[in-house]
């Protein structure tokens, strides 16, 4: 009989522009025992982006089919339109692997998911320096129109009252300190965490 394996999650929630995704590539690029879980989304496809690696991208008319499915641990409509969730399904595939998962998602989504996984997860709130330089960063991505940036300035400006909820929180001022900060969090996670 083969051993079960006592998978944990790892949760990195921000706001936009605050380096979450830059935190989650540099952890799955030096830990092997993590994999990505892929969220669903219904928002266009950025032309650097692939379906399946980046997201599973879906029509709405898809995405209400898998939450009649009760497809989804949970989700969210982030903006009008906008959908975006965690597939049971990937979850399963990551275990299935015996590697660890690392979920970068929204704020909502992130207490959500911690409320599901418990002592199982490792919920970390990455935050800008200052609601400026955040700002700042938003503008110079230039993904955005003037209105969906203020929408998202916003959003923002909300998410950043939800760091206590959270079991640690990652100041990104100087990026290579962050990073080695994540590395530190998610091993002691990982190795030392006993998940009774």
């Amino acid at each position: 009989m083969s051993e079960t394996f006592d998978g944990k999650v790892i949760i990195l929630t921000a706001p936009s522009g605050a380096g979450k995704t830059t935190v989650v590539n540099h952890l799955l690029m030096i830990n092997p025992k993590l994999a990505f879980s892929i969220s669903a989304t219904t928002r266009k496809q950025r032309p650097h982006e692939k379906d399946g690696v980046d997201y599973y991208f879906m029509s709405i008319e898809q995405f209400n089919r898998h939450i009649a499915e009760d497809a989804f641990l949970e989700w969210e409509e982030v903006y009008q339109d906008n959908f975006y969730g965690t597939l049971k399904s990937d979850v399963e595939r990551i275990w299935s692997l015996k590697q660890h998962i690392i979920f970068d998602v929204d704020v909502k989504g992130a207490t959500s998911l911690k409320s599901h996984f418990g002592s199982r997860a490792l919920a970390i709130f990455i935050r800008p320096p200052s609601l400026q330089v955040l700002v700042d960063r938003l503008k110079d991505r230039a993904t955005e129109s003037p209105k969906e940036l203020k929408k998202r300035i916003s959003r923002v400006k909300n998410e950043l009252t939800f760091e206590q909820s959270f079991d640690k929180i990652l100041v990104n001022d100087i990026l290579d300190v962050a990073l080695k900060e994540a590395e530190l969090m998610v091993d002691e996670f990982i190795n030392n965490c006993n998940t009774d």
